[in-house]
């Protein structure tokens, strides 16, 4: 049965999207059947995994309000092992539409238990926000992934991501667990990289992922041409520490 994992993170700009494209499209390379779901309007993960987001008329909007089953709403990718639930600019007017239904906080979980069988991994891509749309997301999963880059109000964010995943394993769902926090955009010739990554080990030594994701222009290429970095250029450092990051989630759960 297929491990669901989020990627959250309330502040946007941290490489979010990016990480749950490449680290999906790493474990298909791995061997792995994996979906993913995008939970972010912009729909910036359906696009990057070659998906034109013009005309869709199944999305996860749908999934949510019921209208069609997950089965009916997953497009197999150009790429090894991968599949998406794609959404577009829809799914904002969908959150708000959540309250109208009774246990709204499972809506996700409920739509999944049907397909997640299908699948060795689940990756859910949540809005840059901590509203109805990413408690779906944690009230469904098994584990969550915060990527975020060496800044101090980034800490500033994480303090608060980790009190909202307590809360909704307090309130939701007993098995939510953080399966780590992955630092991108790093660049360790900064003394700010060092001194984040120090405060990181204080507080989260057991949580950071070994991987770190450099600054790497490939990877900021790649969503351009629809694809996750090792089908941009597998030879990249960027397409290579995803390949590590993937090994390294498939021994934390």
């Amino acid at each position: 049965m297929g491990k669901i994992i989020s990627f959250a993170n309330q502040k946007g700009g941290v490489g979010k999207t990016t990480s749950c494209v490449n680290t999906a499209a790493s474990l298909g390379i791995l061997g792995y059947k994996v979906l993913i779901i995008d939970l972010d309007p912009q729909g910036n993960t359906t696009s990057g995994v070659g998906i034109s987001k013009k005309g869709l008329k199944a999305t996860t909007k749908e999934l949510l309000t019921g209208e069609l089953p997950a089965k009916e709403i997953i497009k197999e990718t150009p790429y090894e092992n991968l599949w998406v639930i794609p959404t577009n600019t829809a799914l904002a007017g969908a959150e708000f539409d959540l309250f109208d239904f009774d246990e709204s906080e499972f809506r996700i979980k409920k739509a999944l238990d049907e397909i997640k069988q299908d699948f060795d991994y689940v990756l859910i891509d949540c809005p840059p926000s901590l509203g109805m749309l990413t408690v779906n997301a944690f009230a469904a999963s098994d584990g969550v992934i915060v990527p975020m880059q060496c800044e101090f109000y980034a800490l500033e964010g994480l303090s608060q991501l980790m009190i909202t995943i307590n809360r909704i394993k307090r309130m939701y769902n007993p098995d939510l667990a953080i399966t780590g926090i992955l630092i991108t955009m790093y660049n360790g010739r900064l003394l700010l990289s060092m001194q984040v990554i120090s405060e990181l080990n204080q507080h989260y030594s057991d949580k950071l992922f070994e991987t770190k994701i450099s600054r790497n222009v490939k990877l900021t290429e790649a969503p351009g041409f629809g694809k996750p970095a090792y089908y941009h250029d597998k030879n990249s450092k960027g397409a290579k520490e995803y390949i590590e990051v993937a090994k390294e989630l498939i021994t934390r759960i």
